[in-house]
């Protein structure tokens, strides 16, 4: 990473008013996280089919499973710390220097790091809060946890009897449009927009950047692997996040 690509993205952040930040796997890896498709990923140790809703609603023994990797899964997620790029991201917003962040993730890192919860826009939903999927009611993620770690294989509704699933999108469920306006909105309204920690590889949010630069707006990108976006965008700054946003949030607060 070269010191004046860094200057010359901090000037734009510094000059920006209005800037999005679109946040990946990436920057969560680095608070001990796995992600979905790394070598030692999710997917190395779960079968991808089990996260459909459709095969996961239908059978109950890959809700045995789901819940089995889960108990320990969110073990982790509930424990982890943010990381020191979720700290930087947090400092620009306070000081108003970010509009809006939308994230992949869905593990609460951000609001954990003292993100203003009403500037963040969780696309892919929480890990934090179960939903039923007959009824709709909703439930905070630990209380149901706390029945699983008790032996509770699949946890149930306890109103109405249906399957209890993370408040969070499984494939074969749409985002929720609501989200998904206020992300489009965002990216469209953007000066500059700002990925960190993604891969560019899954939509819609890997289309938002391309609003952004459809408007004219610019786009540095801090990934620590290529994206499909780097030959348009007008810097990118190759690491981990926790290495390049604190001096880059510095920079431009300066």
């Amino acid at each position: 990473m070269g010191t004046q690509a860094l200057d010359r993205a901090a000037g734009w952040l510094r000059a920006s008013g209005a800037t999005v930040c679109l946040t990946g796997a990436g920057i969560s890896t680095e608070s001990g996280i796995p992600d979905f498709r790394s070598r030692d990923g999710i997917w190395a140790r779960f079968d991808p089919k089990d996260f459909d809703i459709r095969r996961w609603l239908g059978s109950e023994e890959v809700r045995r499973r789901y819940w089995a990797a889960a108990r320990e899964g969110y073990r982790l997620v509930s424990g982890a710390a943010p990381s020191a790029g979720h700290g930087a991201l947090a400092r620009l917003d306070g000081a108003g220097r970010l509009s809006l962040l939308v994230t992949q993730n869905t593990d609460g890192l951000h609001q954990k790091a003292g993100h203003r919860p009403e500037r963040i826009v969780e696309l892919h939903g929480t890990s934090h809060v179960c939903v039923c999927a007959s009824c709709g009611e909703k439930l905070p993620r630990p209380e149901v946890q706390a029945r699983v770690e008790a032996g509770e294989e699949i946890p149930c509704c306890r109103r109405c009897g249906g399957a209890l699933k993370p408040d969070a999108v499984f494939f074969g469920q749409p985002i929720h449009p609501g989200l998904l306006a206020r992300a489009v909105e965002g990216a469209e309204a953007a000066e500059v927009f700002l990925v960190v920690g993604s891969s560019l590889s899954v939509r819609p949010a890997a289309a938002l950047p391309e609003r952004t630069l459809l408007r004219g707006g610019r786009l540095i990108i801090v990934n620590a692997g290529p994206t499909p976006l780097d030959s348009r965008a007008h810097a990118v700054l190759r690491g981990r996040a926790g290495e390049i946003l604190p001096p880059l949030a510095e920079a431009a607060l300066a």
